[in-house]
C-alpha cells in the first residue's frame, strides 16, 4: 500500500469514527444506537489494512474525542473501550476462533483494560474510585431526567422519578459491575453481527463462526442462573447484591440465545428484511418482548424450540 492510499484510508477511518462520536455525544436517543457502530471502523480497517493503520485511526480518533470533550473523563474511558473492542476483534478475527472464545477474550480484555483505566484515572484525579462512580451515576441520572423532560413526559412521572433518584442511584451503583459486563458483551455481540455484511460487501475475509442462529449457551450455565436467583431470596444484602449481579449477566447470555431462536424462525419462515427490522426494533423497545426473548433462551435447554439435534441424538 502506497503512502497516499494509506493516508486516505486513515482519514476515512478517523472521519467516520468522529462523525459517529459526534452523533453519540449530541443526540442522546439516536446516539445510544449509533454508539454500537463505534467499534466498526477500527475493526474494518484492522481486518483490511492491518494493525498499523487501525492503530493510527484509533489514536487519532481518540485525540479528536479528547479535544471535543475538552478533558479526560470517565466518558472518554468508555469511548476508548469501544475503539478497543474493534481493535481486539480484528486481532482475533485473524485467528479464526469460535464465537464464544472470540466474545469471551474480547469482552474480558476490554473489561480488564477499563478497570485499569478507571484506577489510573482515579489516581490521576486524586479521587476515590467509588466517589467517581457515584458522581458519574448521579450525573447521568440527572441527564436522563432532563431527556425525559425534553421528550414531553408528564410532570407527575418526572416528579415521581426525581423523588426516586436516590434509590435508583443506590441500586445502580451496586449493580454496576454486572451492567458493565453485560453492556460490554452486548457491544461485542453487535459488532460481530454488524461487521459481517460490511466485510462481505467489501470482500474482506470474515471468520467462519458457523450458523449463529443455532447457537446455544453451555447447559451448565442454567444452574449458575438458578443459583444466582436463589441468592436473591437469602437473607443478607451482600448475597442479594451478588445474586442480582449474577442474574443480570445471565439474562444477557440468555438474551443472545433467545434472539438466536427468533432469528432462526425469521429465516425459516422467510420474513422480509424490513419486517425483521421492525420486529427486532419492537423487541429492543418493548420490555415485555425483551423478557419473553430472554425466557425463551433460558427454557430452550428443556423445550428445544428449534428442534436442534443434541449430542448423542442421531
Amino acid at each position: 500500500m502506497n503512502a497516499s492510499i494509506e493516508s486516505k484510508d486513515i482519514a476515512t477511518g478517523v472521519v467516520t469514527t468522529s462523525l459517529i462520536f459526534l452523533v453519540v455525544l449530541y443526540l442522546p436517543i439516536l446516539g445510544f444506537f449509533c454508539s454500537l457502530l463505534l467499534p466498526l471502523p477500527v475493526l474494518f480497517f484492522r481486518s483490511k489494512y492491518g494493525r498499523k493503520t487501525a492503530g493510527v485511526i484509533a489514536m487519532l480518533s481518540l485525540a479528536g474525542m479528547a479535544m471535543i470533550i475538552g478533558a479526560v473523563s470517565v466518558d472518554l474511558l468508555f469511548f476508548v473501550e469501544f475503539l478497543l473492542i474493534g481493535f481486539i476483534l480484528g486481532e482475533l478475527f485473524e485467528k479464526n476462533l469460535g464465537v464464544e472464545i472470540t466474545m469471551l477474550y474480547t469482552a474480558g480484555a476490554v473489561i480488564l483494560a477499563g478497570l485499569v483505566g478507571l484506577f489510573v484515572y482515579s489516581g490521576w484525579s486524586s479521587r476515590g474510585v467509588m466517589d467517581l462512580i457515584s458522581e458519574y451515576v448521579a450525573t447521568n441520572l440527572e441527564m436522563t431526567l432532563a431527556v425525559y423532560e425534553g421528550m414531553g413526559v408528564s410532570e407527575e412521572s418526572i416528579h415521581r422519578i426525581a423523588n426516586s433518584l436516590d434509590q435508583i442511584q443506590y441500586v445502580l451503583i451496586r449493580t454496576l459491575p454486572a451492567l458493565y459486563v453485560a453492556s460490554t458483551m452486548f457491544v461485542v455481540w453487535t459488532s460481530l453481527l454488524l461487521s459481517k455484511p460490511i466485510f462481505w460487501t467489501r470482500s474482506v475475509p470474515y471468520p467462519d463462526f458457523g450458523v449463529l442462529n443455532q447457537w446455544k449457551a453451555p447447559e451448565y450455565l442454567v444452574w449458575v442462573a438458578i443459583a444466582c436467583g436463589i441468592l436473591l431470596f437469602l437473607p443478607g444484602k451482600t448475597l442479594k447484591v451478588l445474586g442480582l449481579n449474577g442474574v443480570i449477566v445471565m439474562m444477557m447470555v440468555y438474551f443472545f440465545q433467545g434472539i438466536a431462536i427468533v432469528s432462526f424462525y425469521f429465516e425459516k419462515k422467510q420474513f422480509p428484511v424490513m419486517l425483521r427490522v421492525f420486529l427486532y426494533s419492537l423487541i429492543a423497545l418493548q420490555q415485555f418482548l425483551l423478557i419473553l426473548v430472554i425466557g425463551c433462551g433460558f427454557f430452550d435447554m428443556w423445550i428445544n424450540f428449534r428442534k436442534l439435534e443434541t449430542p448423542g441424538n442421531n
